[in-house]
């Protein structure tokens, strides 16, 4: 009888501390959103602090294409739901989509302990809405980690978004998504996030039905906690079982960090992948 040691589920969730200068990421990511945020407003090409809700931090800015508009893509930050990131750290994760003619709405939202889990997914359905008022024509999401699992989590049959938006909808990818958070119960995170069973199943994408035709790729980053690997991979595994397109993507040589640098790139397969092209 083979014995498995018991999992250290704070360890599987740690990422930074098994990157390269991985706690050096967050300084180089403000950067270089403030340097491309402050171009596009040169331009006259962004839309700064669009309010979506009532709190302070219910605002997302919206970037605009310099030519003919494409349609519309939403980019959905991470950091557990509760660190203290907000849209200005990834404005320059618009830049691919926005060379490639899409508007690119970057939100932020109320974090954890002064909402729960469920209250951020109604929080981005909005966010979602809003902007789709804002951009006419096909709408692709996108998010990273947390952000993986509140796209994930707006393609479900108990999404939040109105059905007209969701019927604009034709692509979402999400990045190192968290689509099971019943492991997060075991961490030392959920003193901040309290989550329950309850709460903790009805919010995970892998337990829930997807909405049926749409087209989903979850990607990750080969180099990630093996945590982040199953858990994209297990998303495809359980919704390929439904009537809607779905793949899982390991890409080479990234890990949780840069994983996102692909949505500079107008080029990038992620870029690509995101808008159709």
């Amino acid at each position: 009888m083979v014995t498995q040691e018991p999992i250290d589920w704070d360890d599987a969730y740690s990422n930074f501390a098994y990157i390269p200068d991985g706690f050096g990421y967050p300084a180089k990511w403000l950067e270089q959103a403030t340097s491309f945020r402050e171009e596009m407003d040169r331009k006259g090409l962004l839309k700064l602090d669009v309010s979506y809700g009532e709190h302070d931090r219910n605002r997302l800015d919206l970037f605009m294409p310099s030519g003919d508009l494409r349609g519309l893509a939403v980019f959905i930050h991470g950091g557990y739901w509760m660190e203290d990131f907000d849209k200005s750290a990834w404005s320059h994760l618009a830049k691919g989509a926005v060379s490639n003619g899409f508007a690119v709405a970057i939100p932020s939202y109320v974090l954890c302990p002064e909402v729960r889990v469920s209250d951020i997914t109604v929080q981005v359905g909005l966010a979602i809405a809003h902007a789709a008022n804002e951009v006419a024509g096909p709408i692709h999401l996108t998010g990273h980690s947390a952000g993986g699992h509140l796209v994930a989590r707006m393609m479900t049959a108990t999404s939040p978004l109105p059905q007209a938006v969701r019927q604009r909808i034709r692509k979402t990818v999400p990045i190192s998504p968290l689509v099971d958070l019943r492991p997060l119960m075991k961490t030392e995170m959920n003193e901040t996030l309290h989550l329950d069973a309850v709460e903790a199943r009805l919010e995970s994408p892998a337990l829930l039905e997807p909405q049926e035709g749409i087209d989903v790729t979850a990607w990750v980053g080969a180099l990630e906690r093996p945590e982040f690997v199953r858990q994209n991979a297990l998303l495809a595994n359980v919704w390929s079982g439904f009537d809607c397109r779905v793949e899982a993507v390991e890409e080479p040589g990234k890990h949780h960090a840069n994983i996102i640098e692909g949505l500079t790139d107008p080029d990038h397969p992620l870029t690509r992948n995101l808008l159709g092209l």
